[in-house]
């Protein structure tokens, strides 16, 4: 039986005597020739065949597309009982089969093509949301158990990551801060421009803007923007540290991990937000005056008047809590997507995507929850 190429490449099986086959191999065995198949090969094995052997004189060139072939074969003759004689063969093809055949292939390498009804998805998805649900509150209690260690002295953090933690969180995030804040109260200032404007009311933009601001979307999107840079680099950081096993050398030195590197994280972040909001709804109430002055001829001093008479700590307070509340979501989410990374690159990145997602769905959820409190008790 032969098989023939474009480019040359080809395999002919000839049967011998006492159950042996040979093949011979001619033509180039190259990538540039295409992939050989040994499907056809099957079909050329009698039942009374107990030896393969190769005949490759005929063969002036060769690269992984002959291994390939030859691991195909072996594999099919190795189902079939078949002995082969691989001594027919070039030297060099003769050792790569061998590597090949000596390394069994992982388990899980090869994708399931198996189909999964929807039942069974919709229940695979729901355990394996309870189990991350599990974990992240275990994880949760953990990172408290370290801050009660930190309050009473005994937690083994360095005052140095803290610094650093303290400095990546807070100076380093106002430009992008200051950027989405000032734009935010542009936005909430125009559109309140627009509608108030029609019933003689444009004064009370300030109310919007500055309500707006401390209340909401000061906290809100300054957690949001850091979900995206210093949750994601928490993620990212612990992850590639599991990847290298510096987490598991940690440990065997007696080092816990939650001290060592999520308590600082976590207590610079929930100490930063804040900070951070209150510097966003400053800027944003900038943005919303340039607006009121631009469009609306509203004298400046007027605008801060209005402003700081429809402010009061009460919406200071509740947009600062919450600002305090997201800087801890987020420090902990991220820390716990990098603590739960697999060892891999691609599990790096899976885990920051995930931390982000996580992150910002939480975010809205707290803070509509938040607001539903705060309303139902008049506050």
């Amino acid at each position: 039986m032969t098989s023939d190429w474009p480019a040359g490449g080809g395999w002919e099986a000839l049967p011998k005597a006492a159950g042996e086959l040979e093949v011979r191999l001619f033509g180039r065995w190259t990538v540039a020739s295409g992939a050989q198949s040994a499907a056809g090969l099957a079909a050329s094995l009698r039942p009374d065949t107990r030896l393969i052997s190769f005949d490759a004189r005929d063969l002036p060139a060769w690269d992984s597309v002959l291994i390939e072939f030859l691991c195909k074969l072996e594999s099919l003759a190795e189902a079939k009982k078949i002995e082969v004689d691989r001594s027919g063969l070039p030297s060099g093809a003769v050792r790569l089969v061998a590597l090949a055949r000596a390394v069994p292939e992982r388990s899980g390498a090869r994708r399931d093509q198996a189909r999964i009804g929807r039942v069974e998805r919709l229940g695979t998805g729901t355990l394996e949301f309870c189990r991350a649900a599990a974990d992240l509150l275990a994880f949760f209690g953990e990172a408290c158990i370290a801050l009660g260690r930190l309050v009473t002295r005994r937690a083994r953090l360095r005052r140095s990551d803290l610094a650093v933690a303290i400095e990546d969180c807070g100076p380093r995030a106002l430009p992008v801060v200051a950027l989405i804040a000032f734009l935010v109260g542009l936005i909430l200032s125009f559109v309140g421009a627009i509608q108030l404007k029609q019933f003689g009311a444009a004064i009370y933009v300030a109310n919007l803007v500055g309500i707006a601001m401390a209340r909401e979307m000061g906290a809100m999107m300054t957690a949001i923007l850091m979900s995206g840079r210093t949750g994601a680099a928490f993620a990212a950081n612990i992850g590639t540290m599991q990847v290298n096993d510096e987490i598991s050398a940690l440990q065997t030195l007696g080092i816990s991990p939650m001290e060592f590197l999520v308590l600082p994280r976590i207590v610079a972040l929930a100490l930063m937000m804040p900070l951070l909001a209150i510097f966003a709804n400053v800027v944003g109430m900038a943005g919303g005056l340039l607006i009121a002055v631009a469009t609306l001829d509203i004298a400046p001093i007027a605008y801060y008047h209005q402003l700081s008479g429809a402010l009061g700590l009460t919406d200071w307070a509740i947009g600062l809590t919450k600002a305090a509340i997201f800087g801890v979501i987020v420090a902990i989410i991220g820390c716990w997507r990098g603590m739960r990374s697999a060892r891999s690159a691609a599990a790096v990145g899976d885990a920051t995507t995930s931390a982000v997602v996580l992150c910002i769905v939480l975010i809205i959820v707290v803070d509509a929850i938040a607001t539903v409190i705060c309303n139902t008790l008049g506050i």
